[in-house]
């Protein structure tokens, strides 16, 4: 294995002394000073956020009993919190609890822009409260940042929108397009009443925006291999989702004298051979977009083997692949989440069922999923059939070579100038799945900086946000929202 690893770099060595004979590989641009947006309080900010934590906006699962009551009083906060916006913005209530704002610009021949964000927030596992430092729904100040849940997922994310929006508006600013602010109730439980309604709404109005924005995106520090600086990953597109159901059924009876195959052990055997043949890997955008963007702050192998793709292809997957998160980039990925049988240790089950997740790349359908499915299982004693909802095809891949992608770029750099721009592939879903055909291009990021230690206090213990940060955020909203006037 040393000599195979050492020939390789041997290889990466010479193609890069090839390629850096022909063109010098790009560096880094040094950082300019950050923009300050004048009249933002980051105190007055972070107090306002604690106070959007304390409602306990919980979405707990599909089907189940919703509290009425605190979607009531957090919508009841946007409008004491964000008079101008509410008297000025157009407010829509829909589903109840939903919210489409509708800042109407000077020029109505621009296209719009959509922005989203969602006001709902994951329950606290029981038994987990004795984790937090500061109770899950506090709102605590303290340390330097706003703890609780909602803090990461997605409050700051709405909020910020808000007061960027009430801080304009408080300067007598008008956008020259029209910028449209859709807020879910129900994001974490699929978005069937607020996003996809929202989007009825917006398909009504005939609105096809220049491009809308959510979260999914981040900045990074120390989670990108090799590269020390922040990686702002403005994402382009989002992978699909859809689980299969498979079950086995057999006679039942008595364990001491059982079958050759039992409904079990069939069923284990389907899971194993799914799960030990994935789908195939490969490079695609936009993960091929995140990689060059990446590879000039990045060591000089991995710089060459990037800037060689053609040559190094099979290498860049296999070490891609090393990890969850790698592996992710580049695959539908396959997660056997359920298995059920069987009632007593010694009573054979009449049936045995198992759910197995699929999170779609790009190019990828959900038919080629299924088609993959049964011919790797090869039984026709295995029924198999979707699971709940009938799933999601991935996105499409949207350009980064737009105005749109320069304005959300510039808007990070202006605010955060050490970050490299990246782009990238949203591996979860989230609401912008449901306005297709609501936009031209699509992006998922929120100048969160998340380090490595963070990515657990998503839906986890100790959600937080630094009040800085926070205030950052509200920032690159301000400035985003003004460069959206620019050519």
């Amino acid at each position: 294995m040393r000599v195979v690893v050492g020939l390789i770099l041997s290889m990466l060595l010479l193609a890069g002394a090839l390629v850096l004979r022909t063109r010098a590989l790009p560096s880094p641009a040094s950082p300019a000073a950050a923009v300050t947006v004048p009249g933002l309080d980051a105190d007055g900010l972070a107090a306002g956020l604690a106070e959007a934590v304390r409602i306990p906006t919980i979405s707990s699962s599909e089907g189940a009993a919703r509290d009425e009551a605190a979607l009531e009083a957090f919508t009841a906060l946007l409008a004491e919190r964000f008079p101008r916006v509410h008297a000025q913005l157009q407010p829509l209530a829909i589903s109840g609890h939903s919210r489409l704002y509708t800042w109407t610009g000077r020029d109505p021949t621009l296209k719009p822009v959509l922005l989203l964000a969602h006001m709902d927030v994951v329950p606290v596992e029981p038994g987990s409260e004795a984790l937090w430092t500061h109770a899950p729904f506090s709102g605590d100040i303290a340390d330097g940042y706003v703890w609780g849940r909602g803090t990461l997922d997605d409050k700051s994310s709405l909020m910020a929108w808000m007061e960027a929006a009430e801080h304009l508006l408080a300067r007598g600013y008008t956008p020259a397009r029209t910028i449209l602010f859709a807020f879910g109730h129900d994001e974490e439980i699929g978005g069937a009443e607020g996003a996809a309604k929202i989007a009825e709404q917006l398909a009504a109005r005939g609105v096809v925006a220049e491009f809308a924005l959510d979260e999914g995106g981040a900045i990074t520090r120390g989670i990108v291999p090799g590269v020390a600086a922040p990686v702002a990953s403005i994402m382009a597109a989002e992978k699909g989702y859809v689980s299969f159901r498979l079950t086995a059924r057999a006679a039942g009876g008595h364990s001491s004298m059982p079958p050759r195959q039992t409904a079990a052990g069939q069923l284990a055997r389907a899971v194993a051979r799914v799960q030990d043949q994935p789908m195939p890997a490969r490079l695609a955008p936009p993960t091929t977009d995140m990689l060059e963007r990446l590879s000039p702050a990045m060591p000089l192998v991995q710089r060459v083997a990037i800037a060689n793709r053609w040559l190094f292809e099979p290498l860049l997957v296999h070490l891609l692949g090393q990890s969850a998160v790698g592996d992710a980039l580049l695959r539908t990925t396959t997660a056997p989440t359920m298995l059920r049988g069987g009632i007593k240790d010694n009573v054979l089950p009449s049936e045995a069922w198992a759910v197995i997740n699929f999170r779609l790349l790009p190019g990828d359908r959900i038919e080629t999923v299924e088609r993959h499915l049964r011919a790797v299982i090869a039984d026709p004693g295995i029924e198999i059939a979707r699971e709940g909802h009938e799933g999601n095809e991935a996105s499409d891949v949207s350009s980064t070579d737009t105005r749109g992608f320069r304005i959300i770029a510039r808007s990070v750099n202006e605010v955060l100038p050490e970050a490299i721009v990246s782009s990238g592939l949203v591996v979860g879903t989230t609401d912008l799945r449901h306005y297709a055909g609501r936009y031209v291009d699509r992006y998922n990021f929120l100048p969160t900086p998340l380090a490595a230690e963070d990515l657990v206090r998503i839906h986890g213990s100790n959600e937080r946000i630094a009040v800085a940060d926070y205030a950052r955020m509200v920032s690159f909203a301000v400035r985003l929202i003004e460069n959206l006037d620019q050519p």
